[in-house]
């Protein structure tokens, strides 16, 4: 697999937010979102095999990992590693888009699956039949830019009535959404939304990485 980092850090993210966790960061990603922040994963990274890539998680002793990227899906290994972690008796999270088939995940895994809101300028790139294979283990984020972002949201949770049997994200874009307003029109409107911060950028500097 091209992997472009692995390391020990606090879960910044979804409902495991604060707890220590090994991220392994995929390289490639076929999406480019307005606001991304990982963009060193477009490229860089060096290939790793099964059985070294496994060595280097077991040396951080946590039980929570979280396979992200990029875009891990595009890795054809990722459903084997993902297996062998749990396999191996870890927790394990992975972070993606939505436009590739969740289904080919091992179900013990829990999905993180980001719904592209229009400011990201990939909504166009949503494979929608995703929705229908979510489990109730499973999370999904929106990544909210502005007003017009948020009533797109509200206006998927509506069409979409399974996910308000799931675990759904509202997430400000860090530094341009402010995170008031948007716990204060989530109040307003009612939703049974998280509201969730990116923890690490709030500890570390916004553009540290490996954090």
């Amino acid at each position: 697999m091209k992997i472009n980092e692995i390391y020990k850090s606090i879960q910044g993210e979804s409902t495991y937010a604060g707890r220590p966790c090994v991220f392994i960061r995929t390289t490639g990603c076929h999406l480019r979102c307005e606001w991304c922040d990982t963009a060193h994963a477009f490229d860089e990274g060096r290939e790793m095999t099964m059985e070294t890539l496994l060595a280097q998680v077991e040396t951080y002793s946590c039980r929570l990992v979280e396979l992200t990227g990029g875009e891990p899906l595009l890795q054809k290994e990722a459903p084997l590693l993902v297996t062998k972690l749990l396999d191996g008796g870890y927790t394990v999270l992975i972070e993606t888009s939505g436009s590739l088939d969740i289904r080919p995940m091992d179900p013990r895994a829990v999905i993180v699956m980001d719904i592209k809101c229009p400011g990201s300028g990939m909504s166009g790139a949503m494979r929608w039949d995703n929705i229908s294979a979510l489990k109730p283990t499973d999370q999904v984020k929106f990544v909210i830019q502005d007003r017009s972002d948020y009533d797109w949201a509200v206006g998927v949770l509506e069409r979409y009535p399974l996910l308000n049997q799931r675990i759904v994200l509202f997430s400000p874009v860090f530094g341009t959404m402010d995170a008031r307003r948007l716990a204060e029109w989530i109040l307003e409107d009612g939703l049974s939304v998280h509201l969730q911060l990116q923890l690490h950028k709030y500890i570390w500097h916004p553009e540290a990485r490996s954090v």
